[in-house]
């Protein structure tokens, strides 16, 4: 088993920044790949960003790309989401998701997950 916590939620303005961080703990692996989505009110989850510990790229949704970055603190097992230029539309609960070494998008192929964290962009 795999133990996601995640932190840094908040409100902030639109136009500014916030960065999420996601402990995993347990039976970690280096093949693990880490993920986060994110479910607006009434809406799906959806896919925001991936990294793995040791391996490819990083991938973004689009709607993201260029202003999130996912990053890696591998001694320390933490995944964060920098989140710069947040938008009313990026309001959102965040969460951080892990599986075994698929790099994927779809939220049913990730085994494990955090609580989430509140993220509430406001004009």
């Amino acid at each position: 088993q795999v133990q996601l916590v995640e932190s840094g939620g908040g409100l902030v303005q639109a136009g500014g920044s916030l960065r999420l961080s996601c402990v995993a703990s347990g039976r970690t692996s280096s093949r693990n790949v880490m993920a986060w989505f994110r479910q607006a009110p009434g809406k799906e989850r959806e896919f925001v960003a991936r990294i793995m510990w040791i391996g490819l790229s990083p991938e973004y949704a689009d709607s993201v790309k260029g202003r999130f970055t996912i990053s890696k603190d591998n001694a320390n097992n933490i995944i964060n989401l920098r989140m710069n230029m947040l938008k009313l539309e990026d309001t959102a609960v965040y969460y951080c998701a892990a599986n075994g070494g698929i790099f994927a998008t779809k939220e049913e192929l990730y085994d494990y997950w955090g609580q989430g964290t509140q993220v509430t962009v406001s004009s």
